[in-house]
């Protein structure tokens, strides 16, 4: 089994910035894709970014020139820099990881999410 979990929200001026950490934990192989996903009041969780294991990224739209995902693949580790933040960017901020862990082979696990706050 493996564990994800996120830090590093918390609640920042517009215009300011925040890295949101993930880190993932366990009895692992190996960790495949990545990602940041965020959900705001009554809204669907959405797509933020992702990295594969070859480091290529994606990024939504609405964050392209402003995120930054990156992973640390030594300390099982994946980042999410943001600058420029907007408050339309208030939302929990969930990670994601495919990780090929002992016994129960390759599956998808979720962190409990990080709150991110963006004041006007």
């Amino acid at each position: 089994q493996a564990q994800v979990v996120e830090s590093g929200g918390g609640l920042v001026q517009a215009g300011g910035s925040l890295r949101l950490s993930c880190r993932v934990s366990g009895s692992i192989y190996s960790i495949n894709s990545m990602g940041w996903y965020r959900q705001a009041p009554g809204t669907q969780r959405v797509m933020v970014a992702t990295i594969t294991s070859g480091s290529s990224t994606n990024y939504a739209e609405f964050v392209k020139g402003r995120f930054t995902i990156s992973r640390d693949n030594a300390k099982n580790a994946f980042y999410l820099q943001m600058n420029s933040l907007k408050p339309e960017d208030t939302a929990v901020y969930y990670c994601n990881a495919e990780v090929d862990a002992v016994v129960v082979g390759t599956k998808t696990y979720w962190g409990r999410g990080t709150q991110v706050t963006v004041s006007s």
